[in-house]
């Protein structure tokens, strides 16, 4: 089977290897095994812009090359027009070449894939939604066309498109799915401490205003100021690591607040096993792998309802759904807090739902789609 990857995701050619985005080469490595030939429709970069990349170690046929439009001014739109065009037509011909086309969506590369493909409704075809699904959303007119075209079974044929959640008047097209991390083999059996020896709230990503860091901050301070023994340790890097740095010291936080960078998986790892909460006030999210991996060593997740978060909270009963009002926000974590019963029965069924969706499961799941 020749397997084609259409991606605004860029590969990055160094010292006679390639390289691409970490993540998204843990899910190549995956979809390789059961390719024949695998070929890319994506940009390239000359170097990798601060994004964390790995080496891709397999051998794929082909790259067509597709540029990457930048819409930040008149005359780099007009400019857009011609170069869209031109992937266009690229795009036609290495899908013609294919028989089995993946898109990896939102994108601007995706949304011409997306038009693209309704030239090709008997080849078989698969796209990954890494947004937010969620059609009530507030959304850029290109996620929302690329949502419509995907979803719409006359333009989009033979296709199934993996969505983060469940959520109603979707087409056949539309399959729920997930992201994995950890393998059938990490799992252990395990259950959390009390609150006895104080309680650890932890914050994984960047640290940039989208995820609001500033908020999990906040929420400690209040905390503290309630006479609560609260930790919370950051790990991430980004521009807002200053303004946190100087909330901290401005409000004397140094006892409570800790910014640890970016560490390992292993590091990560053990911080959430030491974790009583995972705080996640984002106001985006596709797929929030961090609250996914923290649900899975049984922090009860603090997060904010967007995309699939009420669904994976199970809508409060694994977890805590955030309004980003401190003093209601406040009020259900002391209500957990003041019960630790209740948040030991949280975290068993944080950790049983998400130690199903292991890397051994996700691979027979991509399996199913590929090979058929």
């Amino acid at each position: 089977m020749k397997l084609l990857i259409v991606s605004t995701a860029p590969l990055i050619y160094r010292d006679n290897s390639v390289f691409a985005y970490s993540p998204y080469v843990n899910e190549l490595i995956i979809l390789e095994k059961f390719a024949d030939e695998i070929t890319f429709a994506c940009p390239v970069w000359p170097t990798d812009r601060g994004l964390l990349i790995t080496k891709i170690p397999f051998h794929f046929v082909k790259h067509y090359e597709v540029i990457d439009s930048n819409l930040n001014s008149v005359k780099n739109i007009f400019k857009a027009l011609f170069q869209s065009i031109y992937n266009f037509a690229v795009l036609l011909k290495a899908m013609k070449n294919a028989d089995h086309i993946h898109l990896r969506c939102p994108g601007n590369i995706a949304l011409i894939g997306c038009i693209a493909q309704i030239f090709f409704p008997k080849k078989i075809k698969t796209a990954k939604y890494a947004g937010n699904w969620d059609p009530n959303s507030q959304q850029p007119w290109a996620y929302k066309l690329q949502k419509r075209i995907l979803n719409n079974t006359f333009l989009t044929k033979n296709m199934q498109v993996l969505v983060y959640g469940n959520w109603q008047n979707q087409s056949k097209n539309i399959k729920s799915f997930f992201t994995a991390t950890y393998s059938e083999s990490e799992k252990e059996t395990f259950q959390k401490t009390g609150f006895e020896n104080g309680i650890q709230f932890i914050f994984v990503g960047s640290l940039v205003t989208g995820k609001d860091p500033l908020y999990a901050v906040k929420l400690i301070e209040e905390l503290t100021k309630k006479g609560e023994k609260v930790v919370l340790n950051l790990y991430g890097e980004g521009t807002e690591k200053k303004t946190l740095e100087h909330y901290i010291k401005e409000n004397q936080l140094e006892n409570n607040v800790f910014l640890h960078g970016n560490q390992d998986k292993e590091t990560i790892k053990k911080a959430y096993q030491t974790s009583h909460f995972a705080v996640l006030p984002s106001k985006s999210e596709g797929w929030p792998k961090a609250i996914a991996e923290a649900m899975f060593w049984g922090c009860v997740p603090v997060a904010t309802k967007v995309s699939c978060v009420p669904f994976m909270l199970d809508y409060g009963k694994r977890g805590i759904l955030i309004e980003m009002n401190l003093e209601k926000d406040i009020s259900q974590i002391k209500e957990i807090l003041e019960d630790e019963n209740n948040f030991l029965v949280k975290s068993q069924l944080a950790a049983e739902w998400s130690q199903k969706y292991t890397k051994d499961f996700f691979e027979a799941e991509i399996k199913k789609l590929l090979v058929r």
